[in-house]
């Protein structure tokens, strides 16, 4: 069976990443010890419907295949850039289910988040608060290290990995992660991620500093109440995550944040992609559905529309029982374009 590619697009989930070829020599990592990846009975009941729905009906065009795979070959992060609604969040959960990666690791970005905030969260005063009560019980002790068994003022017990921490654990699969809607972040963070997505690995300098009373660390990782180990305080990847970056093109990025991602760039569906879209979402386009297509792609030059924007329209037409004359005027008002300033009231 030929290598090429992995990731196919098809409907059926398969192990295909077991044969995914050995990393380029500059893209290997050797972290340990080697974690098993979720179990996938479990994962089932992690997925919210919505997600489930998406990654099942997602229709990749034969581009973001090529794309797809050259970031798995090569171990970089995907940057998928479009407008709103060409199913650049879908992607990462389509791409977890065919190749079963487990459930996907969500970071989603605002102006205010920090590389901090997507490695781990450490809480100081819960912490403090802990190691105040065990002080104060019968018969117990707290230490500086706050290694005393049972007393829960441990720094372990108090740090929880996030979603960019969880995905650089040494599992012995890769992991999918979804940092969603970069281009709203501060600035400085797709700088801050360089030098994290080129190493593979990060420190937590509260477990470093008790590395030599605490040489391993059980912690909690994302999305799961289960604890992972984390030796002298280093987190570093064995299989190198999938990781997909979705930016709506609002900002430029800067040449070196580029120059470490393959570049998706996802534009509007032409009508056989839509009509596979509806399909795969709704079933078979009847021809009011073919007419709100074509009404979509003819106003689309105008302005940017979303592809959901049609998936509602035909699902009310589909479902509503309403004449032709109220459904066009319906779909209408159900595709106005993204970003257009709002028109004043009349009077």
């Amino acid at each position: 069976m030929p290598l090429w590619p992995v990731y196919t697009g098809a409907e059926q989930p398969h192990d295909g990443i077991d044969r995914l070829p050995p990393p380029p020599p500059w893209r290997a990592f050797d972290g340990g010890p080697v974690l098993d990846p979720p179990d996938e009975a479990a994962d089932a009941s992690a997925v919210s419907p919505d997600r489930a729905h998406r990654a099942v009906t997602y229709q990749a065009t034969p581009q973001t295949v090529q794309l797809v795979n050259a970031a798995l070959y090569l171990r970089r992060p995907l940057l998928v850039t479009g407008p709103p609604g060409t199913g650049k969040s879908s992607l990462a959960y389509a791409v977890a289910r065919e190749l079963r990666l487990g459930p996907v690791l969500r970071w989603n970005i605002t102006s205010r988040s920090t590389l901090h905030d997507g490695l781990y969260q450490y809480d100081p005063l819960s912490r403090l608060y802990a190691a105040r009560q065990g002080a104060g019980r019968p018969g117990e002790r707290s230490d500086a290290a706050g290694t005393e068994p049972g007393d829960g003022s441990g720094v372990e017990d108090h740090l929880r990995l996030g979603p960019l921490g969880t995905a650089l654990l040494p599992y012995a699969r890769p992991r999918a992660l979804l940092i969603d809607e970069i281009d709203k972040s501060d600035l400085d963070l797709p700088n801050d991620l360089l030098n994290v997505l080129e190493e593979g690995q990060f420190e937590i300098p509260e477990l470093v500093r008790a590395a030599r009373r605490l040489p391993r660390a059980e912690v909690m990782a994302d999305g799961t109440d289960e604890r992972v180990p984390v030796e002298r305080g280093r987190v570093r990847c064995r299989s190198f995550p999938f990781v997909v970056l979705t930016s709506n093109g609002e900002r430029e990025f800067p040449p070196a944040f580029l120059r470490r991602c393959v570049t998706l760039r996802l534009r509007q569906p032409d009508d056989g992609h839509l009509a596979g879209i509806v399909r795969a979402h709704l079933g078979e386009p009847d021809a009011y559905a073919h007419r709100l297509i074509e009404r979509f792609l003819s106003r689309v030059g105008a302005g940017d529309l979303a592809t959901d924007q049609l998936l509602n329209a035909i699902y009310l037409a589909q479902s509503s029982g309403l004449a032709a004359d109220s459904l066009d005027e319906l779909a209408e008002q159900l595709m106005p374009y993204l970003g257009q300033a709002p028109q004043p009231d009349a009077f």
